[in-house]
């Protein structure tokens, strides 16, 4: 007895085609009314993202998305009035108008007129004409949004900060990036400093603070007094933010990843204060940092040692300095050492030594290395992803001759006349696929 893909129940194809990408799920519902009425089961759209361009009505397109169970709503290009995408999805879990740059307050005043329990995320990024009057209707009917992206929106104040301070109080996720008049006043708001205006944002656990100029290490003492359950903070390029704010960030137990990317003011010290604290940090990035040096991996060996991902980009350390660190991270995945011109082949071989557990590397400008030091490294059992860009190189080999890969490892590299520039992507071997290197 012969079967045939349409003798399948729908409850099966709905199974099946659940697993294409999107545009395939769009397709196979042009095929047959019976793939069409499979295709629109809506275990088949669960966590897909609609991404529309708003420019003239179509009144099937909401009541289709509705059909499917699509609750996340992507907008690449607002032609329409916002408040057309409100009513036409009343369920809508996810918004994202990032890069929408003709959103202004009154269009999305016109569109949240009442609450909308249902929204969890809303994205802003870059949408430069929104100000705090915005965030006032968001605190007013968007209670229960739980991550909101204002990165690039460059007109919100302190004041905005205080209106989602008072409303939103389910935030777990805040991105502030390049707000420029955001200050320590609005980190206070949010970290609940003035409760008589605003109980604050206390169930924050992701806060973005990238490039907020105006904030000194006040912000911190804020963030660790009323940010408790904070998870993940990126303070990268706040040139305000000093050695002694890290005192402040010492004891937040519930930290585990801290982004301080050219903070030029945070030095050897600012390390020392927070390996000596309680933090259990999985992840730490002190890159470009120019005042860190060997002492800083010293004190993360003593106080930091569960570290899985330390990035140290073009930070003044030496074969000393990660002598000093490497005895002691049994748990490091990921360590970026780029432009540390310093490093030599003797730094090399001691993370071949020790650090065996290593996924990924990159030694992109590190000068001073040689074939010997990357064939030491080469035999990490772990690593996957090896990064070499501008390695300088004397005499012309071929990636074969310079270190054989295992059996079970891949890699691919890029030619320049007299620059050896190789951005190693090492993964798993197919079988069938061969290694051959470009002569």
């Amino acid at each position: 007895m012969e079967t045939h893909i349409s003798c399948l129940f729908p409850e099966i194809l709905a199974m099946i085609f659940s697993y294409l990408d999107v545009r395939d799920k769009g397709r196979v519902a042009q095929v047959c009314t019976a793939w069409r009425d499979a295709s629109y089961h809506k275990s088949v759209w669960r966590g897909v993202e609609a991404k529309l361009h708003l420019r003239r009505a179509n009144p099937s397109l909401f009541p289709s998305l509705q059909a499917r169970g699509i609750r996340r709503v992507q907008i690449l290009s607002l032609r329409r009035s916002l408040s057309y995408v409100i009513q036409g999805m009343p369920n809508i879990e996810s918004l994202n108008l990032s890069g929408c740059y003709n959103l202004t307050d009154n269009g999305l005043g016109h569109a949240f007129v009442q609450e909308i329990p249902s929204l969890r995320v809303l994205n802003l990024s870059l949408c430069k004409q929104i100000t705090d009057s915005s965030l006032g209707r968001i605190a007013q009917y968007l209670k229960n949004l739980e991550v909101l992206e204002l990165g690039g929106c460059s007109n919100i104040t302190n004041t905005g900060l205080l209106l989602i301070a008072w409303g939103l109080h389910r935030l777990k996720s805040l991105n502030l990036r390049s707000c420029r008049h955001v200050s320590d006043v609005g980190i206070g708001h949010l970290a609940g400093m003035t409760r008589s205006a605003a109980e604050g944002c206390l169930s924050l656990e992701y806060l973005t603070l990238q490039d907020c100029q105006k904030l000194t290490d006040l912000s911190l003492k804020h963030i660790s007094k009323g940010l408790a359950k904070l998870k993940v903070l990126n303070l990268s390029f706040c040139g305000g933010i000093s050695d002694a704010g890290m005192i402040h960030l010492s004891h937040m137990t519930s930290l585990w990843s801290l982004n301080l990317r050219s903070c030029d003011n945070i030095s050897d010290t600012g390390i020392m204060h927070l390996a000596m604290g309680t933090l259990r940090l999985l992840g730490l990035d002190v890159s470009f940092c120019d005042k860190i040096g060997d002492q800083s991996l010293a004190y993360i060996a003593q106080g930091l040692y569960q570290l899985k991902s330390l990035s140290l980009c073009s930070c003044h350390i030496s074969d000393d300095g990660i002598n000093r660190m490497v005895r002691q991270m049994h748990e490091l995945r990921t360590l970026n050492i780029g432009q540390c011109v310093r490093i030599t082949d003797k730094g090399l071989e001691l993370i071949a030594d020790h650090l065996t557990q290593l996924t990924g590397i990159d030694l992109y400008g590190c000068t001073k290395i040689t074939k010997r030091g990357l064939e030491r490294i080469t035999q990490l059992p772990c690593l996957k992803v090896l990064n070499l860009g501008l390695w300088q190189m004397t005499e012309k080999v071929t990636i074969l001759k310079l270190f054989p890969p295992p059996p079970s490892i891949t890699c691919k590299t890029f030619w320049l006349p007299r620059l050896f520039t190789a951005n190693f992507v090492f993964f798993k071997r197919k079988r069938g696929d061969n290694f051959v290197p470009r002569k």
